[in-house]
């Protein structure tokens, strides 16, 4: 792609992110009409009661008797410097990178974008705004026996699509062992059949849509993330590459090292017959559900899922200089990081797991002015693995001060620069970059969140 054409598609993105379409309030409805138009339901069972899944009796590692989907084993980690500097715990092992997809196509001069209506076992409120195809390989090739993905030939026939965005990006890294999905929009001309739980919305729909709690799901957040150099400034190419370097340097110090271990031998977890939970009620547990959910390709199955404890925090301070805005990110260290570490928010922690200290910036983030929060809202992280997680995700504005060590100011157009690559930015600091491009700059927003533009 050269340059002309990668300003013409900004353009392009830049004209659908101005264009409000019906309104949110008016895709909250569909959505919840699609919710009342079909039968879901899910339920807490013993592990006994997991169909085809079964605990190893040496390992004591969970996983399903078709070797596919995922598995659920022990984690040993050394973080170097760090305030607990080693722990076990339970991880997911996903190998399979799934397909994250959006379907776009012009109406009326305007890029549109195949959303869909989207069931899933761990959202909070179930349905939720997803890509067009969210599916791993076991899905795309029904090792669950049931419908084939609907829309998965743009995905996978790419002759008959333009690609506009392809990387391969990380999930969760606390939760997650090397997981990665593959974030995609490609664009079609064909007459494209319109199946049910699914809806063409603009950006500026979508943008609406991040503004209201638990609509938008981490899969759609991190899709749109990657198409963000689409729509911010052009940074200096020294400007990143001291960006990288310094990610590098601190990368290349070992600062975390991570080895899998058998579950039933990670310190401090224990198992019953309902969860695999830490001794101090903290972190997260492991727990068995049983789904009902008439719109997805299997009706109905069970699964483990993660349950984390208490409400995670996510939020990035702003300041401006010269009349750009900067946000401080940090060099996180996470045990389930391909490399360890990734640039995430300058503050990404749940409380209740800090019963004694609090991490740099919490309480600054937390107390801050409500004239100085750009968006404040409620989302939901990934729902097919995990039950009930739900982070506040915040963008509080700042004067500028000295970034401490582990700790850097960047721009949106260097970030929106390496997120067109893989594994620089983690999962939340994308959702907060998607954020910024969509639902803070110059939108208005529900006033009663007593937001502004910036």
């Amino acid at each position: 792609m050269d340059a002309l054409e990668e300003k013409l598609i900004a353009e392009r993105f830049a004209h659908s992110a101005a264009a409000p379409g019906a309104g949110a309030d008016d895709v909250l409805a569909w959505m919840a009409s699609r919710a009342a138009a079909n039968d879901f339901s899910v339920r807490r069972v013993p592990f006994t009661e997991l169909d085809n899944w079964e605990f190893d009796a040496a390992t004591g590692d969970l996983g399903h008797r078709s070797g596919r989907f995922f598995s659920v084993h022990g984690l040993r980690a050394t973080v170097r410097d760090a305030a607990v500097p080693q722990w076990d715990q339970p991880i997911i092992d996903q190998p399979e990178s799934a397909i994250l997809g959006i379907l776009a196509k012009e109406f009326d001069g305007v890029l549109h974008f195949l959303m869909q209506a989207k069931m899933e076992p761990g959202n909070c409120n179930l349905i939720q705004l997803s890509p067009t195809v969210q599916a791993t390989p076991s899905n795309l090739t029904r090792v669950h026996g049931g419908s084939a993905v609907k829309y998965a030939e743009y995905f996978v026939e790419l002759d008959r699509v333009r690609v506009l965005v392809d990387v391969l990006q990380s999930e969760h890294g606390a939760w997650f062992f090397r997981k990665g999905n593959r974030n995609m929009i490609v664009e079609t001309r064909e007459d494209v059949p319109l199946l049910e739980d699914f809806r063409w919305l603009t950006l500026g729909e979508i943008g609406a849509l991040l503004n209201h709690d638990n609509a938008v799901n981490m899969d759609s957040r991190t899709v749109l993330s990657c198409a963000s150099a689409f729509a911010a400034d052009t940074p200096s190419r020294a400007a990143v590459r001291g960006l990288v370097s310094w990610l590098t340097e601190i990368r290349a110090r070992g600062a975390v090292r991570a080895r899998p271990v058998p579950l039933a031998e990670t310190a401090g977890w224990e198992r019953d017959e309902m969860s695999v939970h830490h001794v101090s009620g903290r972190y997260f547990s492991v727990v068995g559900t049983a789904v009902q959910a008439a719109s997805r390709e299997v009706g109905s199955w069970s699964q483990p899922l993660l349950e984390p404890h208490g409400l995670g925090v996510n939020a990035f301070l702003l300041c401006h200089r010269g009349g750009i805005p900067r946000v401080l990110v940090q060099a996180k260290p996470e045990c389930g990081l391909l490399h360890g570490v990734e640039l995430a928010p300058t503050v990404q922690a749940v409380p209740e797991n800090y019963p004694d200290t609090r991490p740099p910036f919490f309480d600054e983030v937390l107390a801050a002015d409500p004239t100085r929060i750009l968006f404040d809202t409620k989302l939901s992280e990934e729902g097919g693995r995990f039950l009930d997680a739900v982070s506040t995700y915040r963008v509080v504005e700042s004067e500028e001060f000295p970034a401490p060590p582990g700790f850097r100011w960047a721009t949106r157009g260097e970030l929106a620069t390496l997120v067109e690559h893989s594994n620089y930015l983690n999962v939340q600091a994308r959702t907060l970059l998607a954020v910024l491009n969509l639902a803070v700059p110059g939108r208005p927003r529900d006033s009663a969140k007593g937001s502004k533009p910036w």
